[in-house]
C-alpha cells in the first residue's frame, strides 16, 4: 500500500517563536537529533534573529507525497528533516529518517527518546 507523508510524519514537531534568536536556536541544535544547523553556522551575533537566516528550498514536502518518493529524495539530498506542508504552505508535521535510513521516526519513537528509553 502507498503510503504518503502526512501518514508517517511527525505530528508535534517543535517550533519556535518569529522571535527566537540565533543563540536560542543554536541552544536548541545541542539535540544531536536535530539537523539543519548550516542555516546559522555563519552567523556569530547569538542575539541576531533566526527566522531570516532559515531556508524552505528543498525542505518541504506535500503532504500527499508518497513516502517512498520522499524517502529517496531525502537520500539523495543528504537529508534527514522535511517539513510536511499543506497546499496553502501550513505546516503539518514532520518528516525525520532514521539514522539507519530504515524508515522515518514516529511520534512513539520521539516520546521514547524524550523517557530515556
Amino acid at each position: 500500500m502507498l503510503r504518503t507523508a502526512a501518514e508517517v510524519m511527525l505530528t508535534t514537531p517543535i517550533r519556535h517563536p518569529l522571535s527566537a534568536t540565533v543563540g536560542e536556536v543554536r541552544d536548541f541544535f545541542r539535540d544531536d537529533h536535530v539537523v539543519e544547523r548550516d542555516d546559522i553556522s555563519g552567523c556569530q551575533a547569538l542575539d541576531a534573529a533566526a527566522a531570516p537566516l532559515g531556508r524552505l528550498a528543498g525542505r518541504t514536502v506535500p503532504a500527499g507525497t508518497s513516502v517512498a518518493e520522499v524517502s529517496r529524495a531525502m537520500t539523495e539530498a543528504g537529508r534527514r528533516r522535511a517539513a510536511v506542508t499543506s497546499a496553502d504552505g501550513r505546516l503539518l508535521g514532520l518528516l525525520c529518517l532514521k539514522a539507519s535510513r530504515a524508515g522515518f521516526c514516529s511520534d512513539q519513537d520521539v516520546r521514547a527518546r524524550a523517557l530515556g528509553e
